[in-house]
């Protein structure tokens, strides 16, 4: 999948990705700034900040402005915030390309942040803390990275807490934008079946105000372990959700490709070892899955399961015999090439709409990592060997890096540490 990448003079990065004859085109506007960018009393502002410029813009005064003028061509449209960016995108049939443009570049450049608006918000982001609180198996993410990096941004919850969320003020999202939101440190990607010049010169047009200035940074990532760490929130459950883990490297580190194979043996499809050995032998959970997330100065490769509570002991044994299996026992041939099948396989097959297209282009652009397009990142995995697997889980895979929360009922911590040993 061809792209074309350009820096405009404000210094905004433009992407393009052309797609022949496809019928939609999707708008993806990314910018620096997430809950890694903030200070403790702003935890969560950049998640609020989102909501808050779809509640009016100059031209859009409204809330429902901004969503009749989308919902009146069909398209699908939305915000995400994480730890090192937001994003803003809209998707429709590609001969509405230059609305999605206009809106998603207002909203980004123009929102008024209304006061009114912002005090009835509190509420809704109150309410989608309370959400995510409420199923463990998504809290216990949050638990998990608290436990790997402490009071410290990278440890700290994406939306906040309801202390600070209640406790901004509009001006607070000012400075805030005003210093994150420029154009140096934002990113734009186009998809779809528009053609290069036709994205080009929409772009300049849409976002020829967009402020320059020096862009607010964000705290280095502190990573300090000397001995495995449990962490129990006590909650009555029928399951037990737990995520075992350790650090690893960050966005930019050359063994990235051996821990996508890595987690593709643990987890990769029903035929994976942990699915394998966890829900079709004993039966003990629905889902299990194994992943590696990278940022710009960390990164971490983490296990998640939901079981039985009364068997949380056999299910992290199982966990600690496969990670040792990992190091001790070099991964057959035939295996390593059904997991690189099924990493290239699922990846290609999730890269067929535009809007995944802009999603793949733009996390790599605003990491700042040098552009790679599908077939390059599928030939690094295809490349990689049973002996780097092994050599990789030696390295990272060791007792005294070992971390696992749980949220449920009646685990036992003491006897936990002492399965964690690798």
């Amino acid at each position: 999948m061809n792209f074309s990448r350009t820096v405009l003079p404000n210094g905004l990065r433009l992407i393009t990705v052309p797609m022949k004859d496809n019928p939609t085109a999707t708008v993806l506007v990314m910018v620096e700034a997430g809950s890694k960018y903030e200070l403790k009393e702003q935890s969560g502002l950049s998640h609020f900040l989102e909501h808050m410029c779809f509640k009016g813009t100059v031209r859009r005064p409204k809330a429902i402005d901004i969503s009749r003028e989308l919902d009146g061509i069909g398209a699908e449209y939305n915000a995400f915030t994480g730890h090192e960016y937001t994003g803003y995108y809209a998707k429709a049939d590609v001969k509405h390309f230059r609305a999605v443009l206009d809106v998603v570049s207002d909203i980004y450049l123009n929102s008024t942040l209304p006061s009114a608006e912002m005090e009835k918000e509190k509420g809704v982001i109150v309410e989608e803390i309370n959400m995510y609180r409420d199923l463990p198996h998504r809290h216990v993410q949050d638990l998990f990275l608290e436990l790997l990096y402490g009071d410290q941004p990278a440890g700290r919850s994406i939306l906040g807490t309801k202390e600070t969320v209640m406790s901004f003020t509009r001006e607070d999202f000012a400075k805030y934008r005003g210093r994150q939101y420029i154009a140096g440190a934002t990113s734009v990607v186009v998809a779809g079946g528009v053609s290069e010049t036709t994205v080009k010169q929409a772009v300049v047009e849409a976002f020829k105000g967009a402020p320059v200035g020096e862009k607010g940074e964000k705290e280095k990532t502190r990573e300090e372990q000397a001995t495995p760490a449990v962490q129990i929130e006590e909650r009555q459950t029928d399951q037990t959700h737990l995520v075992l883990g350790v650090r690893t490297t960050d966005a930019y580190h050359h063994d990235n490709p051996v821990f996508a194979v890595l987690t593709g043996v643990l987890s990769g499809g029903m035929s994976s070892r942990l699915f394998q050995k966890l829900r079709e032998e004993m039966g003990v959970c629905y889902y299990v899955r194994a992943e590696h997330d990278t940022y710009t100065d960390h990164g971490y490769l983490s296990i998640s399961v939901g079981s039985d509570r009364k068997r949380v002991p056999e299910v992290v044994g199982v966990l600690i015999e496969e990670l040792r299996r990992l190091k001790d026992e070099p991964v057959g041939e035939a295996e390593l090439q059904k997991v690189k099948d099924h990493l290239l396989g699922s990846m290609f097959l999730s890269l067929e709409t535009s809007d995944a297209l802009t999603n793949f282009y733009a996390a790599q652009e605003v990491l700042r990592k040098p552009l790679e397009k599908p077939d390059e990142r599928g030939a690094k995995v295809l490349a990689v060997s049973s002996a780097e697997v092994q050599r990789v889980a030696n390295e990272f895979l060791k007792s005294d890096s070992l971390n696992l929360a749980l949220v449920g009922q009646g685990a036992n911590s003491t006897e936990l540490i002492r399965l964690l040993s690798l």
